[in-house]
C-alpha cells in the first residue's frame, strides 16, 4: 500500500508538473517588436544627398531607439508608439508636428490618430494648429474623454486643459515647406491664367508628392498586446478644412490584438475609400489571409482605384509587412533582441 501511495503521489505531482508548465507556455510573454514609417513617394537615390540621407536615418533610428526602451521596460505597445512618433513629430524632415506642411492659406493644420489593440479604444484629432504633439493630444482624447475625435480650437482647448504643450502657430514653420507652398501656388497661378475657359483649373490637381511624409508606428509589447499611432500634416496647398485618413480610425489606423496594428501613408482620400487599415484586418480575420497577402492586396487595391502611398503592418505573433507602390517610403523595425533596420527607397 505504502508503494502504491508513494507511485499515485509522484503520478500527481508530475501531473500537476506538467500541468503548470503547459500554462506557464501558454502564458509566456509575445515576442515584441515596433514598425514606423516616415511617409512614402517619389525618394530616389539619385535625389538624396548624402547629408540628408543620414539625416533621415538618424532620426528614423532614434525613433526605433526611443520606442525599444519603452518596450524593453515593460511599458505597453500604447506608450511605445507615442514615445516613437514624438521624435518623428519634433524634427522637421517629416510631415508631422514639426515639419507639417502648409495650407492654401499658410497654416499648418495637423492631424493624429492612436489605437489599442486589447480594448479597440481610440482617440484621434484634427485640424489643430497649436498642440505641438498631436499623437499627445489624440491619446487624451481616447483615455481622459467619451469622445474618438476632436478637431481644430475644440481639440486644441481640450488639449491645454489636460496639460499638453501649446506651441504658437510660428513653431511648426519651417522655410522647405514654405517654400513648397510658393512654388505651388505659382504653379496654380499659371496654370489659372493659361486656361480661362475652365474654371475647374482654379482649383488644381494636386501634384504627386505633395501629400506624403506622414509619420507612424506600430507596436507589440512584452503583454502581447497591439497600438498603433499615425501623425500627419496632411498635403501641401489644401484648401476648405480638407482631413486625409491619418486621423480616421479604420482608414489610416487600425489595431486589434486578434489581428494586426496598422497605420498609412499616402494618398488620404483613397486610403478613406478604401478603409485601409480595417481592410488589412478583415482579410486576415474572415479571409483568412496572412499578413503578407493582406497587406498587399490592400495596397493593390488603392493602386487599382488611383491612388498611392504605403502601410506598415504588425501581427500578434510578431510578423512584419510594409507593402507600398510608390518609389520608396521611409521606414524600419526593431525586433526583440534590439536589431535596428532602417530602408528608403525600394
Amino acid at each position: 500500500m505504502k508503494i502504491r501511495s508513494a507511485v499515485m503521489a509522484i503520478l500527481i505531482l508530475g501531473i500537476m508538473t506538467l500541468s503548470s508548465s503547459s500554462f506557464a507556455q501558454k502564458k509566456a510573454p509575445t515576442k515584441y517588436i515596433l514598425v514606423i514609417h516616415g511617409g512614402a513617394g517619389t525618394i530616389l537615390k539619385k535625389n538624396m544627398t548624402d547629408s540628408l540621407e543620414k539625416a533621415y536615418i538618424a532620426v528614423l533610428t532614434q525613433a526605433l531607439e526611443t520606442g525599444y526602451k519603452q518596450l524593453a521596460a515593460g511599458k505597453s505597445s500604447l506608450d511605445a508608439v507615442e514615445a516613437t512618433v514624438h521624435v518623428m513629430e519634433d524634427s522637421p524632415l517629416f510631415n508631422a508636428g514639426k515639419g507639417a506642411v502648409f495650407t492654401n492659406q499658410g497654416k499648418n493644420e495637423m492631424d493624429a490618430s492612436i489605437m489599442e489593440g486589447a480594448t479597440l479604444k481610440a482617440g484621434a484629432v484634427a485640424g489643430v494648429t497649436t498642440i505641438k504633439n498631436p499623437i499627445s493630444a489624440a491619446r487624451a482624447v481616447m483615455e481622459k474623454s467619451e469622445h474618438v475625435m476632436m478637431m481644430g480650437a475644440g481639440a486644441e482647448e481640450f488639449a491645454k486643459r489636460g496639460g499638453l504643450t501649446i506651441v504658437d502657430p510660428s513653431y511648426f514653420w519651417t522655410k522647405s515647406r514654405y517654400d513648397a507652398l510658393q512654388n505651388i501656388l505659382k504653379r496654380d497661378a499659371e496654370k489659372t491664367e493659361l486656361d480661362h475657359s475652365n474654371p475647374q483649373t482654379s482649383i488644381a490637381p494636386f501634384v504627386k508628392d505633395e501629400k506624403f511624409g506622414t509619420v507612424g508606428a506600430v507596436a507589440l509589447d512584452k503583454q502581447g498586446n497591439l497600438a498603433a499611432a499615425t501623425s500627419t500634416g496632411g498635403m501641401t496647398n489644401k484648401k476648405f478644412g480638407r482631413i486625409g485618413d491619418s486621423p480616421i480610425i479604420g482608414a489610416g489606423t487600425y489595431a486589434d490584438n486578434n489581428s494586426v496594428a496598422v497605420s498609412c501613408t499616402g494618398w488620404g482620400e483613397f486610403f478613406i475609400r478604401a478603409n485601409a487599415a480595417y481592410d488589412v484586418a478583415a482579410r486576415m480575420k474572415y479571409g483568412k489571409a496572412s499578413l503578407k497577402d493582406a497587406s498587399q492586396q490592400v495596397i493593390d487595391r488603392i493602386g487599382k482605384m488611383g491612388g498611392d502611398g504605403g502601410l506598415i503592418a504588425l501581427d500578434n505573433k510578431g510578423q512584419v509587412a510594409m507593402p507600398f507602390n510608390t518609389e520608396g517610403m521611409y521606414r524600419g523595425t526593431v525586433t526583440e533582441d534590439g536589431k535596428i533596420s532602417v530602408e528608403i527607397y525600394k
